[in-house]
């Protein structure tokens, strides 16, 4: 693989020579495809639930994995028309939110405050722990699981976040996941993000950005003609500006959304008709084509057409990461503030409490075989509680809400 050397394509536990036809980020592929913490985002909301939209046959809303499918087709593209082996950055996509809990972001907010006494809880992190550690493909010689031991080079491209909770909120390694961390990251500068977990990054945004607002579209959450009103197009850029755009101020928020709105792809009708449905597709695929060329020319124009591994990054105007901010911002406004939403979420949350002091109270009987030499082994608490929360965090919003009953049940 022009680029990538031997030491990139190192695996945490020596492996035998594979299939000399396959590159190593090849395989890497074929192991998060085949792995059970992707099948089981097919069971993990994205935003909008199934049934928020009436199930007419046609449109079925996202879920952790279609996203994730959708994220690493972007950033295959991306990546390659920016000099990066395109299998790397597709593989990166694919296990960006792995670590993903039950009941998305809302349930990382529930386990990371039940996770306080073991060094919290973050997707990111979480994810990392499922590549190194609790998914099943390889065992070390004295026979601990090493995940689905991908590459040095693969790992770290999924890593969004290369840094411990010291450096902020948002962090991609727990304490007792740092020697293989270590191992991943040497050699490189401290919080150094990879060129190709930045194209992994901005493929999230992107993707996310635009299909989370088609959901909110055909579930009739979101109506886009309500736009036209100056005080909804101010409310919209006010959460905008609290939730996803800082760095901006109100009035270039509204400046930004005037003319995004203002282009001939902007959908200010949708009813369902056929004709409605394909300007709505054709309204995603203009979006996604503009925030990725967009990135992709700039970047080109600073760095070249080899642009890869730690001595570049991804460059996107800022006008391109408003006018993303600014769709995140419709959805937020009109899909996550709804009363209802609020109420449902504080409900999972509870949900989440009882579910871990139920597992906990009965474990190691209540945690899946594969966990309980984990919680047998561990030497005080903290490392029995970071049982429970894997235990948690690997279920999917229907398995918590079966496990919460069957678990109430017995007491």
């Amino acid at each position: 693989m022009r680029g990538y050397e031997e030491f990139e394509q190192a695996r945490w536990v020596p492996e035998p020579p594979g299939n000399p036809e396959r590159s190593a980020f090849e395989r890497d592929r074929a192991r998060v495809l085949h792995s059970a913490a992707l099948r089981r985002l097919a069971a993990k909301t994205q935003v909008v639930g199934p049934g928020d939209i009436p199930d007419h046959g046609r449109h079925i809303p996202r879920t952790r994995l279609t996203h994730s499918l959708e994220c690493a087709q972007i950033g295959r593209e991306m990546g390659k028309a920016l000099g990066c082996d395109p299998d790397l950055v597709e593989t990166a996509c694919l296990a960006h939110d792995l670590g993903h809990p039950p009941f998305g972001h809302n349930g990382e907010t529930a386990l990371n405050e039940l996770a306080a006494r073991c060094g919290g809880f973050e997707g990111n992190a979480q994810s990392l722990r499922l590549l190194t550690r609790l998914e099943a493909k390889v065992l070390t010689a004295d026979g601990h699981s090493a995940g689905l031991n991908l590459t040095r080079a693969t790992l770290d491209s999924a890593l969004k976040y290369p840094w411990t909770s010291a450096h902020g909120a948002k962090f991609g390694v727990y304490p007792d996941d740092l020697p293989v961390f270590q191992w991943v990251r040497e050699g490189v500068p401290a919080a150094r993000v990879r060129f190709e977990a930045q194209v992994m990054d901005w493929s999230d945004d992107v993707a996310y950005s635009v299909h989370d607002l088609e959901d909110a579209l055909h579930s009739g959450h979101v109506t886009l003609a309500l736009l036209r009103d100056p005080g909804e197009r101010r409310d919209v850029c006010e959460r905008a500006l609290k939730w996803y755009a800082g760095d901006a101020c109100l009035t270039e928020l509204e400046e930004v959304l005037a003319c995004l709105t203002a282009e001939p792809f902007w959908p200010w009708r949708f009813e369902g008709t056929m004709a409605d449905l394909v300007g709505l597709k054709s309204f995603t695929s203009a979006l996604i084509g503009r925030f990725c060329l967009s990135a992709q020319t700039a970047t080109l124009a600073a760095y070249g057409p080899e642009c890869g591994r730690h001595g570049a990054d991804l460059i996107v105007p800022r006008i391109t990461r408003l006018e993303c901010a600014l769709l995140k911002g419709i959805t937020a406004h009109y899909v996550m503030s709804r009363e209802d939403h609020h109420a449902n979420q504080a409900r999972q949350r509870e949900l989440i409490a009882e579910l871990a002091s139920m597992i906990m109270l009965g474990a190691p009987g209540t945690l899946e075989p594969a966990l309980r030499a984990a919680f047998a082994e561990a030497g005080d608490d903290a490392a029995r509680l970071r049982v429970v929360v894997d235990q948690i965090a690997s279920l999917t919003d229907v398995s918590a809400v079966a496990l919460h009953r069957g678990l109430g049940s017995r007491i």
